[in-house]
């Protein structure tokens, strides 16, 4: 079950980042489109604050996902490294951070020590890239809802202030909310194809994770080295229900502050516009009706009854494994 767990981390991480190669053109779109937002933030402070505000809390979301997959990469891999192994016992197998097949001998304790070094690097690395990945969608999404803030903000002051020019200002705006919001659509878009195979994968191989690494813990209890196996794999268990936590967040969010579109267009002055100035607003309120989603795979949408369907699963096939063993 360790071996499954590692095994399946690895192809992930190998897999997330083909997926991205495949859409390179779309995460190109992407990084435009948010540059393009900055660039028209600007000279407006309350487009500014509501980028600069996500972007922080952006920040503090991914130094905190990078240090939980680095501490536990080193509590994973610690024990084994600081263990006092005898290489010159031909007798015993050389304990491993992780189970693989050397193309040469192991007979000194710098050779040992250069290849747990190695190892430990790797999965340094290979940590630090899944919580990138992972900290990314956060990202993105969250630049999302910053630009559904301002959209509802510009709503909100649709009509104008007695000294403005009425119809001007109400036509420039109107056009002006229109268009954010197609470049919204158009962004989210562009995220549920970066991600949708993504989160198929996160998906599929979460859940087999969750429970192998709960037969790991479960099934080391009772056993003389409890403590290090379950110390070892606790924050390795913790990490993968995050990763699963943190999509179908994601989704969560982003289709309920796609519904508050809707909501702000009703909720803003219409009924001192015009007729044909507020028969616009109805386009606006028909299409929020639909709301922004990111799919498992095109198949179903993320949301915390996925999350809640992914542990299900987990428990079920945990206790299957547990009764047959």
């Amino acid at each position: 079950m360790d071996c499954l767990s590692s095994f399946l981390a690895y192809s992930k991480i190998i897999i997330k980042f083909l997926v991205f190669w495949l859409n390179e053109q779309k995460f190109v779109e992407i990084l435009t489109v948010m540059a393009e937002d900055w660039n028209d933030c600007s000279n407006n402070d309350i487009s500014i604050r509501e980028t600069t505000r996500k972007a922080k809390i952006s920040d503090r979301f991914t130094n905190a996902i990078i240090t939980l997959h680095t501490m536990a990469i080193v509590a994973y891999c610690i024990g084994i490294i600081l263990a006092d192994i005898d290489v010159s016992d031909t007798t015993k197998e050389l304990p491993l951070v992780n189970k693989i097949e050397i193309p040469f001998d192991i007979n000194t304790q710098f050779t040992y020590r250069t290849v747990l070094i190695a190892e430990f690097l790797l999965m340094i690395l290979c940590g630090w890239a899944t919580g990138i990945t992972n900290s990314l969608l956060l990202t993105l999404i969250l630049h999302t809802a910053g630009q559904i803030e301002i959209m509802r903000h510009w709503l909100m002051q649709l009509v104008p202030r007695k000294n403005e020019d009425k119809h001007k200002s109400v036509a420039a705006t109107t056009s002006k909310i229109i268009q954010k919001h197609q470049k919204i659509i158009s962004f989210s878009r562009n995220i549920e194809i970066l991600y949708s195979y993504i989160a198929l994968l996160q998906f599929v191989s979460n859940t087999i994770m969750i429970c192998s690494i709960g037969f790991v813990i479960v099934t080391a209890i009772g056993s003389p080295n409890a403590v290090e196996q379950i110390m070892k794999s606790i924050l390795f268990y913790i990490t993968t229900n995050l990763e699963a936590f943190i999509f179908c967040y994601a989704g969560e969010y982003l289709n309920n502050k796609s519904k508050e579109i809707g909501v702000a267009a009703y909720n803003c002055e219409w009924y001192d516009l015009k007729f044909t100035e507020s028969r616009i607003l109805l386009f606006i309120i028909l299409r929020s009706q639909k709301q922004l989603t990111l799919t498992i795979g095109k198949m179903m949408d993320l949301s915390l009854q996925a999350f809640t369907s992914i542990m299900n699963a987990s428990g079920s096939y945990l206790s299957m494994l547990l009764a047959i063993q």
